[in-house]
């Protein structure tokens, strides 16, 4: 099994910053990709940025140049830095990851419980 915890979400005023992290434990192989999606009151759920294992990057345009993500492999752990945060950045955001038992295993898709991220006018 894989947990996801994620922490660091919380309530700040418009122009600030928040960091969040996610950490993966459990029975890891390896990590193909690490990502942050998010989910407001009655939207759908959307990416936000997500990292591979090559450290490639991709973003939602309405976050680009105000978010960074990164990840610590050593730590099994990715960070999203996010600057400059609006009003409508408010939302749950969840981490989600692609995870292999081994070599030859399939890649499995987990999600943490998610963390709440709160910008106020």
């Amino acid at each position: 099994q894989v947990q996801l915890v994620e922490s660091g979400g919380g309530l700040v005023q418009a122009g600030g910053s928040l960091r969040l992290s996610c950490a993966a434990s459990g029975n890891i192989f390896s990590i193909k990709a690490m990502g942050w999606y998010r989910q407001a009151p009655e939207k759908q759920r959307e990416l936000v940025a997500t990292i591979t294992n090559g450290d490639s990057t991709n973003y939602a345009d309405s976050v680009k140049g105000r978010f960074t993500i990164s990840r610590d492999n050593a730590k099994n752990t990715a960070y999203l830095q996010m600057n400059s945060l609006k009003p409508e950045d408010t939302a749950v955001y969840y981490c989600n990851a692609l995870i292999t038992y081994s070599t030859t295993s399939p890649t499995y898709q987990y999600w943490g419980q998610g963390t709440q991220v709160t910008v106020s006018s």
